[in-house]
Order: C-alpha cells, then sequence, then structure tokens
C-alpha cells in the first residue's frame, strides 16, 4: 500500500493556492503558492502534472527560474526523469555566463545561464510557479535560444491571464500550459 497522497483534481490545487489581498500594495490579489507546497496531495498534483506536459512537449530537459522556478523545475526534472538547469539572478554562478536584462514595473532585472548547461538542440520546458507580465518567462526563453537549444514551451502552476504574460510568449511563438488561472490581478 502506498502512503502518497492521492491526486487533486483541478478545482482542489487551485483551491490549495492562498489570496492575500493587497500585496505588496492595496488592490492586489496575491497568490501565494506556500499553501500549495505544504499540502502533500497539492506538490505531487502539480509536479506530475506539470512532468505530463513536459514530457508531452517533448522536452528532453527542464529549466526553471530563480526561485521558485527552482522549486517546481527540480521536482518535474525528477519525475520526467529528465536533467535540470536552473536559470539564476546575476553573480550566482561561479563560471562564465550569458545574461539577459529584461524590464520591470519600475527598473530592470537580469538572469544568468551557464552556456555549457544545454546542448544545441536540447529541448527546455521552463517551469516556473506563476507567469504574470511574461518579462522573466520572455527573459529566460532567450538564454535558452542563445544556446542554441529550443524551447519546447512554458509550463506553469498558476497563470494571470490579465496581466498578459502568456499572450507574451504565445506571440513569441513558445506554448505556454498552467494548471489554474485567476483573474484580476
Amino acid at each position: 500500500m502506498s502512503n502518497a497522497p492521492a491526486a487533486l483534481d483541478l478545482e482542489q490545487l487551485r483551491a490549495s493556492i492562498r489570496t492575500v489581498p493587497d500585496f505588496p500594495k492595496p488592490g492586489i490579489q496575491f497568490r501565494d503558492i506556500t499553501t500549495l507546497l505544504s499540502e502533500p496531495a497539492a506538490l505531487r498534483t502539480s509536479v506530475s502534472l506539470l512532468a505530463d506536459m513536459a514530457r508531452d512537449q517533448g522536452a528532453t530537459v527542464i529549466a526553471g527560474m530563480e526561485a521558485r522556478g527552482f522549486i517546481f523545475g527540480a521536482a518535474v526534472a525528477i519525475h520526467a526523469g529528465l536533467g535540470f538547469v536552473p536559470i539564476r539572478k546575476p553573480g550566482k554562478l561561479p563560471v562564465e555566463t550569458i545574461g539577459v536584462d529584461y524590464a520591470l514595473e519600475y527598473g530592470t532585472d537580469r538572469l544568468e545561464l551557464d552556456p555549457s548547461a544545454l546542448a544545441p538542440g536540447a529541448r527546455v520546458a521552463l517551469v516556473d510557479d506563476l507567469i504574470a507580465t511574461g518579462g522573466t518567462a520572455l527573459a529566460a526563453a532567450e538564454l535558452v535560444k542563445l544556446t542554441g537549444a529550443h524551447v519546447a514551451g512554458a509550463l506553469f502552476v498558476v497563470d494571470l491571464p490579465d496581466l498578459g504574460g502568456s499572450t507574451r510568449l504565445r506571440d513569441a511563438d513558445i506554448p505556454v500550459h498552467s494548471l489554474v488561472s485567476f483573474d484580476g490581478d
């Protein structure tokens, strides 16, 4: 007999995500995955479904964006039997990196990657917890392409479709899949 928690349906998975009103500023409904991570059935279900999506896309490797993409990406890679490549914030890797700057609401940020971590022609599934405006995912996709690898798709636990990130990724010819979505901010 297995000790594994039973799988949840998508509505149960959605219900496992806490909404924190007015964070980080008034009017924002923050979608907090901490509660999903602490529920074994929700975590197992989300990882299993994302791994199935990665396999369906023909991914040969999983890449996750710092920091919550590391949590889901590494777990998805293990479940799918694939390797994991971290896409990092600046200055975190001890080797020469390639980097991409991208726009935030108030300023810029940067992602970096060890270019030897991806083989040319690899099929990479980008994994993160949430897609909002899409800036981080688009920067990660650009890094993947700079190595000669191919972005097979972008996978998220949560989509905030009103913020347009999924549309931006699709406009860049990147297949996007999420497990649940929340309307509004």
